[in-house]
């Protein structure tokens, strides 16, 4: 590369490390025997050169349902706009032995800070194992611990949800809950019960689900012998058309004979059957602040606590209507 440019490797080290004391011709020269060489430089000998890493690790629970790995999207991304490749470590179970592990597989990769989408209560004491050293961001992580997080207001979301289907008409709203160790549950139970309890309806018991449409299937199948049933907040898209799919079977139209708003708003919730009412967490801008929050502590070295909290957006479609009598199943 040096001598297709017509300068020194030291220059050409100079130009890669953006040293301003280069001449804007030379960095010409040399940057576009880069592009005819196709060069990538290695993050390995940069971080050797520099001193400083490039490199954000990012710590997830491996799980078969994608409901904890979506503010994955906007990651990668935004760190490559700001300078920083991303490694990614799966964990089987939240517990101080994986979690070390896995830091330590991370940590070989030289990482300047690391990033946890891993919402489980157990995050919190398994992170203690963390080094000190190490900037820390988790998203949905506890937003009154030590560690910095940054998260949608799942509780305001589960409101709305349910405070569309009372101004339905609706007289109180059922409820299929994620499962119990996960933050996003609690929240979002805490929501729905404030809503209800607001205006003296009926709570009736949730059922557990799992953030799988096989879990709101199963759900649904219970949910569909219940007469007096007209209104249902799943705790997630996934779970919504297990249960769109289990009425259906037993003769129960949505929105004709019961309404169903899910949470999430993923990608395939406007082509549903009927499009379903949900409630939208914007991942991508979740990931984008969460990578933001982790460089800020990267490149500023602050280590004060921080807890961001976005705000969810309501999104009505077809899937939800003002009750009507229907025949009991």
């Amino acid at each position: 590369m040096a001598a297709l440019a017509g300068v020194s490797y030291q220059t050409v080290s100079r130009v890669l490390n953006e040293h301003p004391s280069v001449r804007p011709a030379t960095r010409l020269a040399v940057l576009g025997a880069v592009d005819e060489l196709g060069y990538r430089p290695s993050n390995a000998a940069r971080t050797l050169v520099t001193g400083r890493s490039r490199t954000l690790g990012v710590l997830v629970l491996d799980i078969a349902d994608s409901e904890g790995l979506t503010p994955l999207y906007g990651i990668e991304h935004s760190a490559r706009e700001l300078g920083y490749f991303v490694g990614i470590g799966a964990v089987d179970s939240i517990d101080r032995t994986s979690v070390q592990a896995t830091i330590g597989r991370l940590a070989e990769q030289s990482i300047a800070g690391l990033l946890v989408i891993a919402p489980v209560e157990a995050t919190q004491d398994a992170l203690a194992s963390v080094p000190s050293h190490l900037p820390v961001v988790a998203i949905e992580g506890d937003a009154g611990g030590a560690i910095s997080t940054i998260g949608v207001d799942q509780a305001a979301g589960a409101r709305s949800a349910v405070d569309h289907l009372l101004a339905l008409g609706h007289e109180t709203v059922f409820h299929v809950r994620g499962p119990s160790d996960w933050m996003q549950t609690a929240d979002r139970m805490t929501g729905w019960r404030t809503s209800l309890e607001a205006v003296g309806a009926e709570t009736p018991m949730p059922l557990a689900g799992d953030w799988t449409a096989k879990s709101g299937y199963e759900a649904g199948q219970v949910l569909a012998r219940i007469p007096e049933l007209t209104a249902v907040f799943a705790g997630n898209d996934q779970m919504a058309l297990g249960l769109m799919l289990a009425f259906s079977e037993r003769g129960i139209s949505v929105p004709r004979d019961v309404s169903i708003v899910g949470f999430d708003d993923g990608d395939d919730a406007p082509y549903y059957n009927p499009p379903l009412t949900t409630v939208r967490q914007d991942f991508r801008a979740v990931g984008r602040r969460a990578i933001e929050m982790l460089v800020g502590r990267i490149e500023g070295g602050t280590t004060d606590v921080e807890h961001v909290v976005l705000a969810p957006e309501f999104i009505e479609r077809k899937s939800t209507r003002s009750p009507s009598p229907r025949k009991p199943a």
